[in-house]
């Protein structure tokens, strides 16, 4: 039999490969995100993290000026209080240690930074659930105008984008009512669309120290079992105003990311969460693999599955080592 067609000849080598790769790893499509504590002197690495860090609020800004220098210029903000209760006070508190990072860092660096933050009640109720508690239950309906006070809290700060991650029904486009009422119908929505009820998020409750007091969260986030239904949590979040849409985690779910890359109309976001980015750091640390490759592996698969944008917590090792280069 005679070859005609012999697919590794664009695989000879280094150079041959790079020209012909149809994905490549784009730190300008990535935002990191931060855990934000109040106030002190010291920050705190997440002992499930390692590298990843809880800053305290006062000092964040001189922090993250050597981040900024690397490179990094969209980031997600989560908050870290130690005062919660069952009405989520701090949410939209001005004490509230995002509220406070933001300010800061719009008056810094103006519009040369991207500052995107997690619109939750998790991180600020005394049960750790994403709603507000009624009769033993999440109440839905409740919890929709805490989140708009959430919301328009971190805005009038100034930040750009919020993300609704608490999976209420109709939470986008009543924050969106909320946006437009008090002046703000420029803000971005970046909804979390298809966020799936995931054993990977271990390592982020330790440093949000979010973990629920009760139960679990499975009777607001999606079921992993489950696919058909994050196109119609897409299709709702469009109807109610959603700019960007986003699935979560992302590595156990790239044939979501991809359905959900095949209708929207919108930019697609995946959350690189912390247990992806925790078994990596443990693999590397164990020898068990090289770092690099499963980073740049991992991304770009994300990156190939139809992501537009990926929130993850490799992007100052990417930046600061040169593996987007590589």
């Amino acid at each position: 039999m005679e070859l005609i067609n012999r697919p590794r000849r664009l695989r000879r080598n280094k150079i041959l490969r790079d020209l012909v790769a149809e994905n490549r790893i784009d730190p300008g499509k990535m935002i990191m995100p931060y855990f934000i504590s109040e106030k002190g002197t010291h920050r705190m690495e997440v002992n499930s993290m390692p590298g990843i860090f809880r800053d305290p609020a006062d000092t964040f800004p001189e922090i993250f000026k050597s981040d900024f220098d690397l490179g990094i210029d969209k980031i997600m903000l989560f908050g870290v209080v130690d005062h919660k209760d069952d009405k989520a006070s701090m949410a939209d508190h001005k004490d509230n240690p995002v509220i406070q990072v933001i300010s800061k860092l719009k008056e810094q660096y103006g519009d040369k930074i991207f500052v995107a933050t997690d619109i939750c009640l998790c991180e600020y109720t005394s049960s750790g659930h994403c709603g507000l508690i009624k009769n033993q239950r999440i109440d839905n309906d409740s919890t929709l105008p805490r989140l708009a006070e959430m919301a328009i809290a971190h805005v009038h700060a100034g930040a750009d984008c919020i993300g609704p991650s608490d999976m209420m029904d109709g939470r986008v486009g009543f924050i969106r009512d909320a946006l437009e009422e008090t002046g703000h119908p420029d803000t971005i929505i970046l909804a979390y669309t298809a966020k799936y009820a995931s054993s990977y998020y271990g390592p982020f409750r330790d440093a949000a120290d979010s973990a629920p007091q009760f139960g679990d969260r499975k009777s607001y986030q999606m079921d992993f079992r489950n696919r058909r239904e994050a196109l119609k949590e897409m299709q709702l979040d469009l109807e109610e105003g959603a700019d960007m849409v986003m699935v979560k985690p992302a590595l156990a779910y790239l044939d979501v990311i991809h359905a959900c890359r095949e209708l929207s109309p919108v930019p697609v976001a995946a959350y690189n969460v912390s247990g992806e980015y925790t078994m990596v750091k443990l693999m590397a640390k164990a020898g068990a693999a090289n770092e690099q490759d499963m980073v740049t592996e991992n991304l770009t698969s994300i990156f190939r599955a139809g992501a537009d944008i990926i929130l993850t917590y490799h992007v100052r090792d990417i930046l600061k080592n040169g593996w987007a280069d590589v």
